[in-house]
Parts: C-alpha cells; structure tokens; sequence
C-alpha cells in the first residue's frame, strides 16, 4: 500500500521542550506540597498527556486529585508552558524539521499531529514557527478520553483526515508515526501504523528496539526510500518486529 498520510508527535519531536515540561510540571506539583522522586518525570510523563501524568503522579504517593483540583494544576501548567513559549525566540524546533515537512509535501502526503499536549499549545507552537498550514489534522488533549499507549489518537486522526478528504480511504497501514517515547511508540503499535523512533529522547538502541525503523535525526529519514517501502518496491532494512513490554501507567 502507498504512504498516505505521516503522524508526528508534538512534544520531543516537532519541538525540544521536555526539559521546558519537566520543570513545569515540578513547580505545578509543588503548588500541591509535592516533589518529584527522581524517576518520576520519564515513569509518568513523558511521552502522555498531562492529565494522565499528575494524575498518575499523585495517585503514586497516594493522593487523589478532585476533577477540580486537576483542572486547576492543568491550567496552571499549560498557562505557564504559553507564557514560556512566547518568550523563547528562535523556538527550539529539532533540526531538520521543515527539510523533513516538505519532503512529505512532495509526495502529497497529508501531515497530521497527534498528541497528549493541549491545543492551544501546539497552535502556539506551530503558528509562531510558521508550520500551521502544513498540517491537515492536529489531535490533542482534549481530543481524547485516554493518552498514549492508547491507539485512541492515533485512531481519530486517521477518522478525521477521511472526513476531510473523502476519497482517501486512509487506513492504519497507509501511515507513519513519528515518535520520541515508549508510550508513543506502543500507541503507534496498539494502533497497528508503523512507526518511526527518533532517538530525541532516548538513545537509538532504545528505539531501535522498539520501532519499526529507528533514527537519530531527522536528516536521516529517508523520504524517498520511505515512500518505495510502503510501495512494495524495495524491502524494508528493518523489518517490523514486536516490541519489547513496555511500561503502563495507566
């Protein structure tokens, strides 16, 4: 089957902001007399929602978040996040990044981002970097009733781009994935897209592992190569295999 259709995620891959949501995400759970443990950040954070992650977070110290409570660290959290973007300038966009987006934009494929982070956040992003038009679809947050390793979001973009362009019939093997984490590389997976692992986050052995097709950088995602993969026209030098267990959170 061709390639349709290529689904980043936000976080660690259009953007180098982890470090900008770790330290976020410490002052937001100090606000509720809480630290983090060392490990706390990659176990329950990375690569999810923020929902998922406080809730998670609290849950393991054995604390229960009221839905208001939550709500409130939410906003705190994604108030604070806009207030920071605004002031980086040149935003921390990975190398390679727009090289990459119109390589694809060659090929006609629809661009789409499917992601744990809040809306108004990647819309803040992607129109102060000048990439707004470049995606047909944009799943976020308050999209999804359940972050990655749910399929959940990677599910409705695919829903969402047929509603747009009605003779796409686009269906999970027509797209890739592009990933940084465990809990997105397994969403990938759950819903049955290969998936690439740039080594952003994690070593490349991590990924490697893990992803259909591992790299350490943009500039090494071979486009045209891609494109006769999902052709049939040239065999795969990493075919895909199942990934090792990975983690849950919940």
């Amino acid at each position: 089957m061709p390639l349709k259709a290529v689904l980043f995620d936000f976080n660690g891959v259009i953007l180098d902001d982890e470090p900008i949501h770790e330290q976020l995400i410490q002052e937001t759970i100090l606000t509720e007399n809480l630290r983090f443990a060392d490990d706390d950040f990659q176990r329950f954070c990375l690569g999810r929602s923020d929902r998922a992650c406080l809730q998670d977070l609290f849950n393991s110290r054995g604390r229960v978040l009221s839905e208001n409570t939550l709500n409130k660290l939410l906003a705190y959290k994604s108030a604070a996040y806009l207030d920071r973007i605004q002031s980086i300038d040149p935003l921390p966009l990975f190398d390679g990044l727009e090289s990459l987006i119109q390589a694809f934009q060659a090929h006609q494929l629809k661009l789409g981002i499917v992601s744990g982070a809040r809306r108004a956040e990647i819309e803040r992003v992607l129109e102060k970097a000048n990439l707004r038009s470049a995606f047909e679809t944009i799943v976020a947050a308050e999209d999804i009733s359940t972050s990655k390793p749910s399929p959940q979001g990677y599910l409705q973009a695919i829903a969402q781009l047929n509603i747009q362009f009605t003779n796409l019939n686009l269906q999970p093997a027509d797209c890739l994935a592009i990933e940084d984490s465990f809990p997105g590389l397994e969403a990938a997976h759950n819903a049955e897209i290969p998936v690439v692992g740039v080594a952003h986050t994690y070593p490349f052995h991590m990924m490697q592992r893990r992803a259909n097709w591992a790299v350490d950088s943009f500039a090494q995602l071979e486009v045209e190569r891609l494109i006769r993969v999902y052709a049939g026209t040239e065999l795969s030098s990493m075919p895909p295999e199942e990934p090792d267990p990975m983690p849950q959170h919940g």
